[in-house]
């Protein structure tokens, strides 16, 4: 692609495409915003690791019909989230589907074992994430939330607005 030589080629090959690639998908998240790579749900998790799969892929291109190919397939990424998001803000339905619910482990002090059975996450990395929120006495945890993206929320304190519960189910 670039030199004669086929070390030097391969060196400036995957420099140059790994930037120019990754100048691109910065292209693309200031085009569609910041929401591009959040952790909201498992949808834009399936699309990070997606983006990073076809970053690695532009930098091994061999040829430039592959990197036009890689860097199309990217800007289908983004519109295809784009175009989920703004379905999942106009159907229920659709945002049902595309998102996972935060489910509740923990209440009122009370570890909720079925919860944890349902949700395949154990009572050991509970307590963990219950000592990272220095939650020093069950009593006082309102809530430990699986969320949507995976991680668990502890709430704890004096007292807590029901708002921050909403939407939260039952396993």
């Amino acid at each position: 692609m670039f030199f004669d030589n086929s070390m030097l080629d391969a060196i400036a090959r995957g420099g140059f495409l790994s930037a120019f690639a990754l100048c691109w998908i910065i292209l693309l998240v200031r085009i569609v915003g910041l929401r591009s790579f959040s952790k909201m749900t498992n949808f834009d998790f399936v699309m990070t690791v997606a983006m990073g799969s076809l970053l690695a892929g532009a930098s091994q291109a061999n040829d430039w019909t592959g990197l036009v190919q890689i860097l199309a397939a990217m800007v289908s990424l983004f519109a295809v989230q784009f175009g989920a998001s703004i379905l999942r803000q106009r159907s229920k339905a659709i945002s049902n589907a595309l998102e996972n619910t935060p489910v509740f482990l923990m209440r009122d002090g009370v570890i909720l074992h079925d919860a944890l059975r349902a949700t395949r996450v154990s009572e050991s990395d509970l307590i963990a994430k219950l000592r990272n929120a220095n939650a020093l006495d069950l009593s006082t945890v309102h809530a430990a939330i699986l969320e949507t993206t995976g991680d668990v929320s502890i709430l704890h304190g004096d007292k807590m607005d029901q708002i921050v519960i909403k939407n939260v189910v039952n396993a």
